[in-house]
């Protein structure tokens, strides 16, 4: 049997005697989308058959955005198209399956299980094709590998620095492109295979990732030089009580977030009032303003701690920030294994001089 390639060559598929029962499936398939009905049992005509049913990349990106939203609404928005648009990609993935992904109906939208598995793989297919992208460009600049690497802003500047200064020698040309967001975003983002790896604090464990300890620290308290409590060289979460608590906006780190909440909660510790800031200088400002208490980075502490500010580290084993290098745990890059060792190896020689502890400002 002879099949006719979209570059009008003939390619011999297997010397079963068939010579017909090929047909398009629909006429509103593409020709790179053409299903074969009737074939003979043929491993060859079998992967001719997956390769003809393959999705574009933007069907791809629809179920996968789709799953992850649960809502045409927000997904068509994420996707930068209209409801109708991403309605109409959906069932022309579908059909050119053959499987129901998707359940819907005018309220609500499940994945279906054949859908559950079929978004995982699409999510490797998708993450490979970008990777193909990313390594031909590097490889058109000089470069051989490319590792993704993603970084919090919140993050010692001397971690990513020692992680930017290793090189490989199994890799010499190796790229590494950095990749800015939130802890927990950047967490998802390796998860998903976005991103090859990432310094993160206060993530949760998960057996999705494979979570390094590279550093540890307090978290530390801005507060007036004024405040009593500025005396004493640590403080304790009943020493501030009492105050305005001044914390990050939820969504910088919600781990975080619920942690200092939780032990609050369970200390029975007073609150009047809780303010929310983005960056250190609007902290510096509420600190002022309310003659409330900080919570920030010891980086972030130690920017503010003047003009009438200064700052004491928190005393509390259940409230500390821990740095991790965060991998997929079913990672099976050579690349990425010997990155993760040779960083180990290197964030574990060498601390940094602010590892210790720094001296009381004010």
């Amino acid at each position: 049997m002879h099949v006719r390639n979209n570059d009008g060559l003939h390619q011999n598929l297997c010397n079963s005697g068939f010579s017909h029962g090929i047909e398009n499936k629909s006429r509103r398939l593409s020709p790179q989308t053409r299903i074969v009905n009737n074939l003979p049992s043929c491993p060859g005509l079998v992967f001719w058959r997956i390769a003809m049913v393959l999705p574009e990349i933007r069907l791809l990106q629809a179920a996968i955005v789709l799953a992850e939203e649960l809502n045409f609404s927000r997904a068509a928005e994420r996707l930068r198209i209209d409801q109708s648009t991403l309605s109409k990609r959906i069932m022309e993935l579908e059909g050119l399956v053959e499987l129901r992904l998707f359940e819907r109906n005018h309220q609500t939208v499940q994945v279906t299980e054949p859908g559950r598995h079929f978004v995982e793989e699409a999510r490797h297919a998708l993450l490979h094709t970008e990777r193909a992208v990313l390594k031909a460009t590097a490889a058109s600049r000089g470069a051989d590998d490319v590792l993704n690497v993603g970084k919090s802003a919140y993050i010692d500047p001397f971690l990513v620095s020692t992680i930017l200064s290793i090189q490989l020698p199994l890799f010499p040309g190796l790229k590494i492109k950095q990749w800015s967001n939130y802890s927990h975003e950047l967490a998802h983002q390796v998860a998903l295979g976005k991103l090859d790896m990432a310094l993160v604090t206060a993530v949760p464990d998960t057996p999705k990732l494979n979570l390094l300890v590279v550093a540890e620290a307090p978290i530390y308290i801005a507060l007036s030089k004024n405040d009593p409590v500025g005396s004493k060289k640590e403080l304790r979460l009943e020493d501030i009580s009492g105050r305005d608590w001044i914390l990050p906006a939820p969504h910088v780190n919600p781990h975080v977030d619920a942690m200092i909440q939780g032990v609050r909660s369970e200390r029975g510790v007073t609150v009047p009032d809780v303010h929310r800031f983005m960056t250190a200088e609007e902290a510096f400002e509420l600190v002022l303003a309310h003659k409330g208490v900080a919570f920030l980075t010891r980086g972030d502490a130690w920017r503010i701690a003047r003009d009438g500010v200064t700052m004491r580290p928190l005393a509390e084993e259940r409230l500390r920030l821990v740095t991790k290098l965060a991998t997929r745990a079913d990672n099976k890059s050579r690349l990425v294994s010997e990155f993760v060792r040779a960083a180990g190896r290197k964030l574990t020689s060498t601390r940094p001089p602010q590892q210790a502890r720094l001296p009381l400002a004010g």
